[in-house]
């Protein structure tokens, strides 16, 4: 088959096509024949030699697929061979064919193609997981997301508005703000030119918001404690701005504040299904009656995988970049 390896570790220009032989399927999962696959910041940070790839997974890059299952252990799932599926997987989605956990899969929504099926897995059950399960967001809670017009951001803002909860969100120019809120977002704040610790206190009446979901970290984790609510709880995903900062202890323990993390990639496939199986009950009928909606800002050819991670490190996006698989 023909696949994207990483061939050392570098810029845009070390994704090279070649021949891989097809995958070896273990118990438990499926062979997809892929027709499109999503482009995500840890594939960046693979490429780059600072994302290791988990003992076991493929090393080609790739987290999201969605296309035909071809072959496979279906035993304990709905699937069979023919299916549509898309699927979170550990790598190799940037292939014509890949291996999935077949509690990973999850059938494409009505009304929608493969490259958005494919654009879902990996932020879906990424903001699931940090929302809902690790942070608790409920009730009327309100939600602050740091760079809402990545995938992340565009998917944290529909989810979390779709479920009720007003939501705040940052960017780095007015044209991405006004994107968040066209997405939802009560208001776009463009971190360039504005202080999102007074934009939400303004907005909040001092309150401030009870849940944050963060890619920067740094030292952006000191002015988030600021920014949250009593009993607030901020959730890091990432480290883009660094994996230190400052951070005033006294405001955790005067308002009983929690900072929380997690990486989904190591996560075991038992995790994966509770949330895959959470996403099917109630976030696949919002997509399917349009309260949640993809967001694709460009396609490339899997020949062209170098491009999109060109773009992606440009941070011009709003929303996903996606491969197409011929």
């Amino acid at each position: 088959m023909r696949a994207i390896e990483i061939i050392h570790p570098g810029g845009p220009e070390v994704l090279k096509l070649c021949e891989r032989p097809m995958p070896v399927l273990k118990a438990g999962e499926v062979l997809i024949k892929v027709h499109a696959a999503g482009v995500n910041r840890p594939d960046v940070l693979q490429r780059t030699g600072n994302y290791p790839v988990p003992p076991g997974a493929s090393d080609i890059p790739g987290l999201e697929v969605a296309g035909e299952i071809v072959d496979g252990d279906f035993a304990g799932s709905a699937f069979k061979k023919g299916d549509m599926v898309c699927a979170l997987v550990q790598g190799g989605g940037y292939a014509e064919y890949c291996a999935a956990p077949v509690a990973q899969c999850l059938p494409i929504p009505k009304g929608l193609s493969a490259i958005e099926a494919a654009s879902l897995p990996e932020t879906f059950f990424t903001v699931y997981s940090n929302l809902f399960e690790r942070a608790k967001l409920s009730g009327d809670e309100t939600l602050l997301v740091q760079g809402g017009t990545s995938g992340i951001g565009v998917t944290a803002i529909q989810m979390a508005q779709a479920f009720g909860h007003k939501v705040w969100a940052t960017a780095g120019s007015d044209d991405k703000c006004r994107a968040c809120e066209a997405l939802g977002a009560e208001r776009g704040i463009n971190y360039k030119s504005e202080d999102f610790v007074e934009v939400v206190k303004a907005a909040t009446n001092g309150k401030g918001v009870d849940v944050i979901i963060d890619m920067v970290a740094g030292d952006y984790v000191g002015r988030e404690i600021s920014c949250l609510a009593d009993d607030g709880r901020l959730v890091i995903i990432a480290l883009l701005g660094g994996a230190s900062g400052k951070v005033d202890f006294g405001q955790i323990l005067r308002r009983r504040l929690t900072i929380t993390g997690s990486t989904l990639r190591p996560r075991p496939v038992a995790f994966k299904q509770m949330i895959a199986d959470k996403l099917h009950q109630k976030v696949w009928p919002l997509i399917e009656t349009g309260k949640i909606k993809p967001v694709i800002f460009k396609t490339f050819s899997l020949e062209q995988a170098d491009q999109a991670h060109a773009l992606m490190e440009t941070s011009t996006h709003v929303g996903k970049i996606m491969l197409t698989i011929n």
